[in-house]
Order: C-alpha cells, then structure tokens, then sequence
C-alpha cells in the first residue's frame, strides 16, 4: 500500500502506532477511575493488573508499527515521517515503555500510587516521544516534546509523600521550562530567518542562499542549548542527578532511557535534516558539548558512593557518546546512533530493574557498600546488575561494546580523531566506577551493620530484566540484524533531507 497524504485518512495511518498508544493510554486511565482505590487504599493482591494491561497496549502499538514497514511513503507529507528512522525509533521508545511498565507494579502498589494515572502518564509520555521521532516540523516538535515532558515532570513527582520526589518533579519543572524557553526562542529565529518551521523547507532556503544568516546561526545556536537541556549535556546537566535520585526507580528508568532517546532522535532530525547543509554553524558547539560532557561527566562519577546519582552522571556520559554520532554527520555513525540508543535503553533500564529489587521499600539502600555480598546472597540479580554494567562500560560480548564500536567508525569516517580519542580515554575512565559496584557484589562481604533485608523479584520484574539481558547480550553477540535495521533508519533520516514538498528524492 502507498501512502497519498492528498488523502487525510492517510495521516491517520502514518500516525496509526501513536494514535493506538494514546487510545489505550485514556482506557488504562479510565479502568484505573473505574477500580476505584487511591493513594491510601490498601495495596491489592491484582494490583498488578493495570501495568499488564498497559502492557498489552504497548504490544499493540509494536504491531501498528510493524506493520507500517510495509507501506511506500508515496507522495510524503511535510509534517509526517514514515521513514526507517521514524520507526527504528519507535521500537525504542515501545521497548522502553514496556521494560518501565514491567519494573514497576511492585513499587506501585507498595508504595500505595495512583495504577490507573501512573501507568497511563508513561504511556502519553512514550506518544511524545515517537510523535518527536516522526515529525519533519519544528512547531510539531515542540509540542510534540511537551507532551513528553509535562508527563514526566507528573512522574518525577508522582509519589508525593516522599519529599525527595516532590523536590525532584519541581526541579524538572523549573529546568525543563526554562530549556523549552531556549527551545522555543531558537525555532522562532529559525522561522524569521528561513520563513519556514519546516525541516525540509528550512534545508532549501539554506540551500538556496535565501536565509538570514545572521538570525539563523543564533536560532541554531539556541536550538542547540534547548536540546542539550533535554540531553543532559554538559553544563546543561545541573537537573540530572537531583531529579534522577529523588524520583521514583522505575521514573528514573524510564526517563534516563526514553527521554534521553527521544531528545537524541529529535536532535538528529533537526541538525542532520535542516541543518545538514550547514554544519561549519554548528559543528563547533556539537564538538564541544561532546568532549566536556564525556569528560566532566566521568570524571565527577569517580567520587559518587550513591548508585542512582552515579548512574545519572553515567546518563550524561552517554550523552556525550551519543553527541559524536551527531557530530560525525554520516550515515555510520547516525547508525551507530539508533542501535546505541537500543542498546542503552536495555542496558539502563535493566541496571535500574535491580537497584529497585536492592533498594527496599523506601528506596533506602542506595549506597554502594549495600551491593556487598550481593552476589553471595541473590546471585541472579548480581549476574544481571554485572552484565547490564559491564555492557555500559563497553566491555566485550555486549551491546555497549558494539554500539561505541560503530559510533567510533562513523567519528573515524569524519576525521574526528581527537574527539576519538577522548571517547577512548574517558571509556576507559568510566571501567572504575562501573567494576567498583561489581567487585562490592562479588569480592566484599556485607557489614553486620547492614542487615540483609529480604529482597523480591516479581515475576513481570524478572520478565524485564531477562528481556534486557537478552537484549544485550544479543546484539552483543549477533549485533547484525540490529545493525541493518539502524543503517536502514540512518539512510531513511539522511535522504529525508532531499524530501522537499512532499517530493520523493
């Protein structure tokens, strides 16, 4: 089938996989209103049964968007993209939301939340995301990143006895508005010296001399702070680690994989499509954000004893990681983008899946020394937690490893031997951290002082992390598959550039 976007039901169809995730999203919401219980009822034996549910909505959107692989873009659409990348980025953020639903019903109903609300705002939080992933207009992805962000500040602050949790959804208010504002700033400079918000438009006025140069290079300037906000690039990173320890585990899961992933993809679009033309304006900024996020992050994780602020400050080196992708400008390393964003998701979800199980009722045990013994005690986990960290550090036979591999050919491919080398460094840098936490599991025995609390693992926790497992370990060890479908995202993105009014290439 052809998509003619002359045709409006067409829209509908392009956009099938985020309209089935929104619809399920209101039925979740309204089945948590009609269960009635709120957030001092009782925990309940089936409280679980809303997570599944939403669940089974994410499984539907994945067939939507399957199933959109078989359409021909056709006459294309200056609003819509149904290219590769569009869709290599929805499995993403699906595999995302549905690793965060599946780590979190035991901290729900043990901590007495809102199912209905909770599992519906990350629902319309992931509809944001892949609205971000699909769209070739700069207004479309504000809004589209609105949508996401208003419903992880919610999120961030949902449990609301808990006063780190409300400290943490206020901050990422505050800083999350005050990027939009950059944001919004920059797409208007981008509109008066181009007069268009459209990429493909915005890529031909360049193109054709008939920007203003003057407003564009300070509106490009001002895109690039509003996503570095979102990125958690360094120094625009003051936001990650107080938000990340005081919100919710599965929260912080969700939000330092998907959230990170979508600004990433959003940013990819934005530089490589409309300003693809132009990279000397931007190239310096792009260079810059890398090497200091990728050093000043690793760096201040050394000294982090708490393990979900030393995971968020392992969140903004990544960010740093993924920045050379976008720097490099080809379809390498764009493709190394993509199957590295897969692979993180998994890692970094999986990683949080654990510290969840470790950290108790009140999210109390969260100092290191806590992982002493751990392999002793709970081998399994001790197992996942090693694989999920030595995947982050980049060792070997993981994912990790195979995605910074194809990020350095397309940095390689670029002439960006400096900024390799950087890349290099601080990876080997960030091993001390990552093998600190594994040689407290396996090599120290815990405190008497730290009494071995009892730790569960729920069965959709244990779906989560062996789901994640697999994940890594497969495209670690057959990263070919995952590696086509990314170059064939990387290509969809690249020739998105010469899609100018709905005209085919």
């Amino acid at each position: 089938m052809t998509l003619d976007f002359s045709t409006p039901a067409h829209y509908l169809l392009a956009l099938l996989p985020e309209i089935v995730l929104s619809v399920w999203a209101t039925v979740v919401l309204l089945a948590g209103v009609w269960r009635g219980g709120g957030a001092t009822s009782a925990p309940r034996a089936g409280s679980g049964n809303l997570a599944v549910l939403a669940m089974v909505g994410v499984l539907a959107a994945a067939f939507a968007n399957g199933w959109l692989y078989g359409l021909t873009p056709g006459q294309g659409s200056t609003m819509i993209a149904v290219d590769r990348f569009h869709l290599f980025a929805n499995w993403i953020f699906l595999l995302a939301a549905m690793l965060a639903l599946a780590i979190s019903p035991a901290y729900v109903r043990r901590q007495r939340l809102q199912e209905g609300e909770f599992h519906a705002l990350v629902l319309f939080a992931t509809v944001g995301m892949m609205l971000m992933g699909g769209t070739r207009d700069l207004i479309v992805i504000f809004l589209a990143l609105e949508v996401m962000s208003i419903s992880a500040y919610v999120l961030s602050g949902f449990n609301r006895r808990d006063p780190k949790s409300a400290e943490s959804g206020l901050k990422y208010f505050l800083l999350g508005a005050f990027s939009t504002g950059f944001l919004l700033y920059g797409i208007a400079l981008v509109y008066g010296a181009t007069g268009s918000t459209n990429l493909g438009l915005i890529a031909l006025a360049i193109g054709s001399d008939a920007a203003v140069a003057g407003l564009l290079h300070v509106g490009i300037a001002l895109l690039a702070i509003g996503f570095a906000f979102k990125v958690s690039a360094i120094p625009f990173h003051m936001w990650t680690p107080d938000v990340y320890e005081g919100a919710p585990s599965p929260v912080t899961a969700f939000m330092s994989a998907s959230v990170k992933a979508a600004a990433f993809v959003a940013f990819a679009r934005v530089f490589l499509v409309g300003f693809g033309g132009i990279p000397e304006s931007w190239y310096a900024i792009g260079w810059w954000l890398a090497a200091l996020t990728m050093v000043i992050a690793n760096v201040i994780a050394l000294a982090q004893t708490n393990v979900k602020r030393l995971l968020a400050y392992s969140s903004i080196a990544h960010a740093g990681y993924l920045l050379v992708a976008i720097v490099a400008l080809n379809q390498n390393a764009t493709a190394g983008l993509l199957f590295y964003l897969l692979v993180y998701t998994a890692m970094n979800i999986g990683a949080f899946a654990v510290i969840l199980c470790v950290s108790g009722h009140g999210e109390e045990r969260l100092g290191i020394h806590r992982y002493a013994g751990l392999g002793a005690r709970h081998p399994a986990l001790a197992v996942c937690l090693t694989i999920f960290l030595l995947s982050l550090a980049g060792f070997p036979g993981t994912g990790g490893f195979m995605g910074k591999i194809f990020i350095l050919q397309g940095a390689a491919e670029a002439g960006l031997w400096t900024l390799s080398v950087i890349f290099v460094l601080t990876t080997v840098v960030s091993y001390y951290y990552y093998l600190r936490i594994a040689w407290y599991m396996w090599m120290r025995e815990a405190a008497e002082s730290d009494e071995p609390d009892p730790v569960t693992v729920p069965l959709t926790m244990r779906f989560a992390m062996g789901a994640a497992v697999a994940v890594v370990i497969g495209l670690g060890v057959f990263p070919g598959g995952g590696v086509g479908f990314a170059r064939a995202g990387a290509e969809g993105l690249l020739t998105a550039g010469a899609l100018l009014l709905g005209a085919a290439p």
